[in-house]
């Protein structure tokens, strides 16, 4: 239908600070545009790759299913542990409180859920953290207050066919 037009390299650097502008702006896909343009051009570009995770996400409200895909491949593809468990937590808390957002019936122990794993990706992400990086400890103190503040996000419960013994 149509050919894009590419990216010039001398163009990367104000094309990153678009996407920054329109993340900011609550324009996730037009921040994805200009990520995938950055890659078309620069495809080893590491913050075009981490801002495309992040305007992916942002869109979970309307692409949910379409971006766990290709969000999990731009995760296994980044170039340290670290990013691989934070990202991963980062994409698992926000599909999380999107789900939860939905209020279908269910909704508060699957986003629970969702939330607790997200911890456990930051808490991996913690181990490996290079010094003075914090963020993981912060994305972990987040779940962690919406689950303790949200007497609706609980765990599913379970049938226990044994009753109890008194």
């Amino acid at each position: 239908m149509f050919k894009l037009k590419p990216l010039s390299p001398d163009a990367i650097k104000a094309a990153h600070e678009k996407v920054r502008q329109y993340r900011a702006l609550n324009e996730p896909w037009e921040a994805e545009s200009i990520c995938r343009d950055i890659l078309e051009t620069d495809p080893n570009n590491h913050e075009a790759h981490i801002q495309l995770i992040l305007a992916l996400s942002d869109q979970f409200d309307d692409k949910l299913g379409q971006a766990l895909e290709e969000l999990k491949r731009l995760i296994a593809s980044l170039s340290n542990d670290y990013e691989r468990a934070y990202y991963a937590g980062l994409v698992t808390e926000r599909r999380a409180k999107t789900q939860l957002a939905r209020g279908t019936p269910g909704a508060g122990s699957v986003a629970y859920e969702g939330l607790r794993k997200a911890m456990e990706y930051y808490e991996n992400a913690e181990t490996l953290r290079p010094a003075g990086d914090d963020n993981a400890i912060l994305r972990w103190n987040t779940c962690a207050r919406l689950i303790m503040e949200n007497d609706h996000l609980r765990p599913e419960p379970t049938d226990d066919p044994s009753p109890m013994l008194e």
